[in-house]
């Protein structure tokens, strides 16, 4: 008689050796994170390659490389780890009703208007909290492999099921200029601000970068490609020490802490353009840490973004639409 089918191809260990390899490059230097031989991390991935059918590890090249089936599996089984790992200190938490570790995800433009409310709201919830700043794309990768709980971030991963979403805010975007720039008010005065005067723009690499570069082709726009960055303070900079302008967001502003006399704000010619910032985060239906770092978001910014707005440019005090609870 045959035995019962292996339902699961795989081990947890073959899935962390493979892992290993996967960050560390070669097969030795894996061997060396993980405290075993070099064979018994080929063993284990040879192993793991013929009970799945297929190469995951292309060794025909050096450094060896993943094949296709090699990166799909890295994704998922770097999520199946993650969840893995977090099993028992949840069953050892269950009973005092607290998280052992809470991970949030911030777009750079909010870091500073939000660590400090995410920092004791995540820390009523859980023992552990780590807050990540940074990219949408970035923490939308890492929101997918399980290496965060929760994202604040412009993209709310729409065509993934089973996940959980809190719209925060709208904004639109506007114009910043340096002092003594004449505000377009046409776009063809925008082209001719754009032919005397640098363009400073977000990085592709930004979500808010691929906003504005698509909206500026839509409207014909192609500005010379010379300085970009990632942050709202590396774009906003240059415009209090040279005669340049910039395209941004009101909550960018706020984040790139520009003095109030660094930069003259005005509203973007033609077509109206607007983010919004969504939290997407893995259900939590026990303790309901979603919904709650959700609705704490709203109250810090309902109460501090006016203000903030008022101080750096107050013609944009009331521009951020902020979701009522």
């Amino acid at each position: 008689m045959a035995g019962p089918r292996d339902e699961f191809p795989f081990s947890f260990a073959e899935l962390n050796a493979f892992l290993a390899v996967c960050d560390e490059g070669t097969i030795s230097a894996a061997a060396r994170r993980l405290g075993v031989t070099q064979p018994a991390v080929s063993i284990a991935l040879g192993e793991l390659e013929a009970r799945l059918g297929t190469r995951l590890v292309d060794r025909a090249v050096r450094p060896p490389v993943l094949t296709p089936a090699g990166a799909l599996l890295r994704q998922r089984a770097s999520a199946l780890l993650s969840e893995a790992r977090l099993i028992a200190p949840e069953m050892r938490e269950i009973d005092r009703g607290r998280l052992p570790l809470l991970r949030i995800g911030v777009i750079d433009s909010l870091a500073r208007s939000l660590t400090d409310v995410l920092v004791r709201t995540a820390s009523e919830m859980a023992d552990e909290v780590a807050i990540q700043a940074g990219l949408t794309a970035g923490h939308a990768s890492n929101l997918l492999t399980r290496k965060l709980d929760v994202m604040f971030g412009l993209d709310d991963l729409a065509d993934v099921p089973d996940l959980e979403r809190w719209p925060i805010l709208t904004e639109p975007y506007v114009l910043a200029l340096s002092p003594g720039l004449a505000p377009p008010a046409t776009l063809d005065d925008l082209r001719s601000l754009a032919a005397e005067n640098e363009f400073v723009r977000y990085s592709a690499r930004s979500s808010t970068g691929v906003d504005i570069d698509r909206h500026l082709r839509r409207l014909g726009l192609n500005f010379p490609r010379r300085l970009e960055f990632d942050t709202p303070y590396g774009v906003l900079i240059p415009l209090a020490s040279g005669r340049s302008f910039a395209i941004t967001t009101p909550i960018c502003l706020i984040e790139s802490g520009v003095a109030p006399d660094a930069v003259v704000c005005a509203p973007l010619p033609g077509p109206r353009l607007t983010r919004s910032v969504t939290l997407v985060g893995h259900p939590d239906r026990r303790r309901r840490a979603p919904k709650i770092l959700a609705e704490a978001a709203r109250r810090e910014l309902r109460a501090s973004v006016t203000s903030r707005l008022s101080r750096i440019a107050p013609a944009l005090a009331r521009s951020v639409a902020v979701v009522d609870d």
